[in-house]
This record gives structure tokens, C-alpha cells and sequence, in this order.
């Protein structure tokens, strides 16, 4: 399903009052940090199998093997692990189409209000019109080798209404309960490559990245729904952990630093107990 220029005002109205007395994060744009490639770039193996629809809304196409679709969706992906989001596990998702996942069912409609405007738990890493109809555009892939973990890649694909002139590349990474988290990364992680566009031609909405949990309370990235969030995103990436709070990596001066205050606690701690 399409939203229409026209209609967006009195959608605006009603998330706004449905909203009212919901709870929303911003999280820093000082939370990304720079990197060159998808996650799969950095570990090897690709980016996975094409992800083909089993339903969704405007030109789903379901069951096409090459995947190409404008709003569909898959069936529910048993994960063999538990996700955690908003205090709730789930151990199944459904890959949407329109840069996100969901938990309960498939999303077919772009919401230009974000994804703490939608019905289900959700988690985007670009929510956006994606359409990948046309010849010049890629295919979201699924990557599930790896234990304990989910690789979704929305890769070099273009927007509504079926345009290739334009591409985007992202990647969203998610963790399983039991996944021993390396230093630095997190439990969800959103990876950008090159990414060119940000609106469709259904409405002046720019996409929007975070996490909702079905009843209007979400965390989301600032500049999200503003125009150049395609050009913050750019080869950047952001880890996040289990609360949804964006990690970080210590610099190494800082890390220098704290090693050689230890070891001057250590010493100091042998003087004193001779």
C-alpha cells in the first residue's frame, strides 16, 4: 500500500494522537562511525540467498525466484535463537521488502511516519520505499551460516516507483541471545555502504532508522525523517546492544591509559602489602 501526498496530512494527525503519550529515544548521529562495506565484507562468505516474497502488497511477486518486488514480505524465518527487543523474545521474523523486520507478521506498506508508527515490533535499518522492480536494481539476501545470527542485506537496491537510478546498500546484523558479542560490536548491527536515495515519488518523506515496538514507543536515529539522512548513513555503521544503546569501541590512547592506571594500582597495591 502506497501513501499519497495528499493523505499524509491526516495520517500525520493520527500518529500524532496515537503517539501522544508514547516514549521515543534519539540516538546521536555520533553513534555512527565510519567503515568501508557491508559487516559480510569484514568476515567473509557473501551476503546469502535471494530473499523471495510469500506475500505483501503492491507488486509482492510472490514466490518470484529472483526476488525482485515493490511491498513483499516473507513467511516467518525461525531463527534457532531468541532475539530480545523491548523486553519481549522472539525466535522468528519476517524480512519486509522496505528496509526492516518484524516479529508477528509481515510489513508491506511504507509508513512515512517511521517505525515507531507501526503496529509491529520492528527493526529498521533504513525504513524506506524501497522498490527492487527494476533491471538496474539489486535484491535483498538472507545469510544464516553463522551461528547464533541473522544477516539481511538490501543490496544496491532502488525505490518507488521502480526506479534504478538511484541505488542504496545496507545490512542488518541480529544476534542471538547465546552470540558471544566481541568487544565493540553489539547484539543488532546496521552497516551502509553507498547510499543514494532517501524519498519515493509517493510523498516528501525521507526514510527513517530505529526501532519500535508495536505501540508507538521506539528509539530512532537522529535526522531520521529529514532530508541528507542518506548522506549521514553513507559508509558508516552503528552496533547497538540488547537496551538498544549504541556501543562503542574505546580509543586506543584511552585504552593505553586505563592499562597503564591499572598496572600503577597493581603496583602500588603489592607496596602496600609488604
Amino acid at each position: 500500500m502506497k501513501i499519497l501526498p495528499k493523505l499524509i496530512a491526516s495520517v500525520v494527525f493520527a500518529a500524532t494522537s496515537l503517539a501522544a503519550n508514547a516514549t521515543v529515544t534519539t540516538v546521536s548521529q555520533n553513534a555512527l562511525k565510519a567503515s568501508a562495506g557491508y559487516y559480510t565484507d569484514v568476515i567473509g562468505g557473501g551476503i546469502g540467498d535471494i530473499v523471495v516474497t510469500t506475500g505483501g502488497g503492491n507488486a509482492a511477486n510472490v514466490g518470484q525466484a529472483d526476488g525482485r518486488n515493490d511491498d513483499g514480505y516473507t513467511g516467518a524465518i525461525d531463527l534457532g535463537f531468541n532475539v530480545n527487543l523491548f523486553g519481549n523474545s522472539y525466535s522468528s521474523l519476517y524480512i519486509n521488502n522496505n528496509g526492516n523486520v518484524t516479529f508477528g507478521g509481515g510489513l508491506s506498506a511504507y509508513n512515512p511516519m517511521g517505525p515507531t508508527e507501526t503496529s509491529l515490533p520492528i527493526v529498521a535499518p533504513f525504513f524506506g520505499d524501497v522498490d527492487t522492480r527494476h533491471i538496474n536494481s539489486g535484491v535483498v539476501h538472507v545469510r544464516t551460516d553463522v551461528a547464533n545470527q541473522i544477516i539481511i542485506t538490501w543490496d544496491n537496491v532502488g525505490y518507488f516507483a521502480e526506479h534504478g537510478d538511484l541505488l542504496n546498500s545496507f545490512q542488518l546484523i541480529l544476534r542471538g541471545t547465546d552470540y558471544l558479542v566481541p568487544v565493540g560490536e553489539g547484539t543488532i548491527g546496521f552497516y551502509y555502504g553507498r547510499m543514494g536515495w532517501e524519498i519515493a515519488d509517493t510523498h516528501n518523506n525521507q526514510a527513517v532508522v530505529g526501532f519500535g515496538d508495536g505501540q508507538n514507543n521506539g528509539v530512532i536515529l537522529e535526522g531520521s525523517g529529514a532530508a541528507g539522512i542518506a548522506g549521514t548513513l553513507s559508509n558508516h555503521h552503528v552496533w547497538f546492544n540488547e537496551r538498544l544503546e549504541p556501543t562503542t569501541v574505546p580509543e586506543p590512547g584511552s585504552i593505553a591509559l586505563l592499562a597503564l592506571g591499572l598496572g600503577a594500582l597493581a603496583f602500588a597495591r603489592r607496596r602496600s602489602v609488604k
